[in-house]
């Protein structure tokens, strides 16, 4: 059978044998440099914000609130409220209404 594991005759009741560690590590991809980036809301911020803008009547509200969301997974939902407000009151919603729903999606994130 093509492409099947067979174990060499005599050997499948033996405990396969320990992977000596510098073997381990030619075969494992180098591990990748963390490099910490200060958080900007940049396009994926002006992403929400034409999302939240986009919305018609009926879900204005729940386009705020996953906008915002995902603003504040991403570290971002401090410097997005602003515009996010902005872009909510220009489809209809009353300000206090836009920070209700921003300031729902900060609690829900825990954020």
């Amino acid at each position: 059978q093509h492409g099947a594991y067979r174990a060499a005759p005599g050997t499948a009741d033996l405990a396969p044998a320990p992977c000596p560690p510098a073997l381990l590590r030619l075969l494992l991809p180098p591990p990748r440099a963390h490099h910490p980036t200060p958080p900007s809301a940049g396009d994926h911020g002006q992403g929400l914000v034409q999302f939240v803008l986009a919305a018609h009547e009926g879900q204005r509200n729940t386009r705020l609130f996953w906008a915002a969301c995902r603003a504040y997974e991403d570290g971002i939902g401090p410097e997005l409220v602003d515009p996010l407000v902005d872009a909510a009151r220009a489809t209809g919603l009353s300000e206090r209404e836009a920070r209700a729903t921003i300031a729902s999606a900060a609690r829900l994130t825990g954020r």
